[in-house]
């Protein structure tokens, strides 16, 4: 089982200066490097104050400068956003700024918010087309001279420029959800990357199961990995479980406001989903987010994962994103970094 940190800027109100945000991401990065985690994932989101990051590019850039083993994941690119000339020499890039380390993984988005200010209001739904287009042109333009034409994209012969350290190109990711998407993926030999979100662990198995079917699907792949992503907040034996399940639903609230797109949001924000407004909906139940999402002592948590690992999960990703302030981020990846991961060496 590998481990890894997916991490934006988060910020809710003005308490915080953006640098002060990204030094905190920094300082987070480095403990994970330290611990022994694999990856830190940064994603794309545009607008938004509570997961900041226009781009990974940049973010990784200066990670790979300050850090010297852990691997660098754009987590993930939003394929309809993007040209794949961009995306590859861009991806290209940064895995020769970090000898190596680039992994890059590939969305065709969420959010109509973003659809609507990004991609001139086209339907978010419609995003998979220019995902399905461009994983195989990225992958071209890494080897040498190519010319496309597609439905989305038209181009003369081009490369990418630079090439990657990594001779076939960075692990490509692929984030999916229904069935298609993980068929798509391991044909086209990408890896997987699944969050149940606020479901449980039946979810989990659910996505595995659609994964494995994917598999079966096509014999003549060799094996890609897969990774699940969970919000994650360990606490000692003795500590306060609920402070967790509270601040990740602040963090679901908040991602309704801009899920549902009904908002208009005021320099960056929206006010979350009234706790009111959710009292009646059981996956807001502090007791059914304490079960549901990866909340627990170090014992609980290794526990679960142990789970995962026997379904087949290749990496499990530690989501850091949850409203709780820096020092509360801290002790947690710590409690995770000295009790949880020695259990998998």
């Amino acid at each position: 089982m590998k481990f890894s940190l997916f991490i934006h800027m988060e910020r809710y109100d003005e308490g915080q200066t953006h640098r002060e945000v990204f030094d905190d991401l920094v300082e987070l990065t480095l403990m994970a490097e330290a611990g022994g985690f694999s990856t830190v994932w940064v994603g794309e989101h545009h607008a938004m104050e509570y997961t900041i990051s226009p781009s990974p590019m940049p973010i990784l850039s200066y990670l790979a400068a300050k850090t010297s083993t852990i691997r660098l994941g754009a987590g993930t690119i939003i394929a309809p956003f993007w040209h794949p000339i961009r995306v590859a020499g861009e991806c290209a890039l940064l895995d020769v700024i970090s000898n190596g380390r680039m992994e890059v993984g590939l969305a065709r988005g969420a959010y109509q918010f973003e659809f609507d200010r990004m991609a001139g209001g086209m339907p978010a739904s419609s995003g998979g087309q220019a995902l399905r287009e461009m994983v195989p042109v990225i992958k071209q333009l890494w080897q040498g001279d190519y010319a496309h034409q597609g439905e989305l994209w038209n181009f003369p012969t081009s490369t990418s420029v630079p090439k990657p350290v990594q001779k076939a190109g960075p692990p490509m990711w692929i984030a999916a959800r229904d069935p298609d998407s993980h068929n798509f993926a391991v044909k086209n030999g990408c890896n997987v990357m699944v969050t149940p979100l606020m479901k449980g662990d039946e979810e989990v198995v659910d996505l595995v199961n659609k994964f494995e079917t994917a598999l079966s699907n096509n014999p003549e792949v060799p094996r890609p990995q897969l990774m699940v992503l969970r919000h994650t907040f360990v606490h000692e034996p003795d500590g306060n479980w609920q402070k967790g399940a509270e601040a990740i639903s602040r963090f679901y609230r908040t991602f309704e406001g801009w899920f549902f797109n009904k908002q208009v949001p005021v320099n960056g924000f929206v006010e979350p989903t009234p706790l009111e407004a959710v009292k009646e909906r059981p996956e807001y139940a502090l007791d059914n987010i304490h079960k549901n999402v990866m909340i627990g002592t170090p014992e609980e948590i290794i526990t679960r994962i142990r789970e995962y690992e026997r379904l087949g999960v290749d990496e499990f990703s530690f989501w850091n994103d949850n409203s709780m302030s820096h020092a509360e981020k801290k002790a947690s990846l710590q409690l995770f970094i000295d009790k949880v991961i020695p259990a998998f060496v």
